[in-house]
């Protein structure tokens, strides 16, 4: 399944609705606070991307990359929104946030950077629908894909065949173009990729090359 960025557009909304006239499966939206990566920029406010269910109809994929996943959770889950996803190091507890997440009907995850392990992962299995492995350093779009992300999904992938009681799915986001999707598909049920479609004239061809 693909799901689709817009953290580089330019104009946020011609570019969901030009995403919506695809078969992209997810619009993943990136929610930055200002603080948790230094040195990206504040996404845009909650009030202006409610707004987003007037532009397309296409289930949500949140990625919040903020210190304080509880503050933005009840207003995603208002949203069309399948999952919402958080760091490992954000500042709160764990498992209260997945729990909160759960308590809205929505699907809960959780994000590994590069700089993190696969095993410090497997204490929130119970509570956890969907991995995001970055594969590159979270904040900025367009940058190239780190080299040690296959093997940290490959890694996921046989701890999904050894823990079978549990149901998640693995995601990867960041460098994802039609060169790279090789090194990652076979491991992976979402891949996000952004800059790739988005920057192109054609966003139905980019998202076919990666399925």
């Amino acid at each position: 399944m693909i799901s689709a960025s817009f953290l580089n557009s330019k104009d946020i909304r011609d570019t969901i609705i030009k995403l919506n006239n695809t078969d992209v499966d997810y619009i993943h939206i990136d929610v930055l606070d200002g603080n948790y990566v230094g040195n990206a920029k504040k996404s845009l406010p909650f009030k202006e991307m409610r707004h987003i269910y007037k532009y397309t109809d296409k289930r949500l994929d949140v990625h919040l990359m903020v210190e304080y996943p509880s503050k933005y959770i009840k207003d995603y889950a208002t949203l069309n929104t399948e999952y919402i996803s958080f760091h490992l190091d954000s500042k709160e507890d764990i498992i209260s946030n997945l729990k909160l997440i759960k308590s809205y009907g929505i699907k809960s995850g959780l994000v590994l950077n590069p700089d993190q392990q696969v095993s410090s992962i497997i204490p929130y299995l119970p509570y956890l629908d969907l991995i995001i492995v970055m594969g590159v350093v979270p904040g900025l779009g367009g940058q190239a894909f780190l080299s040690n992300t296959p093997n940290k999904l490959k890694e996921l992938a046989t701890l999904k065949k050894e823990y079978k009681e549990f149901f998640f799915k693995i995601s990867v986001d960041g460098g994802i173009n039609n060169l790279t999707i090789n090194k990652v598909k076979d491991y992976t049920d979402i891949i996000v990729s952004g800059n790739y479609i988005t920057s192109s004239t054609n966003y139905q061809e980019k998202i076919t090359s990666l399925r």
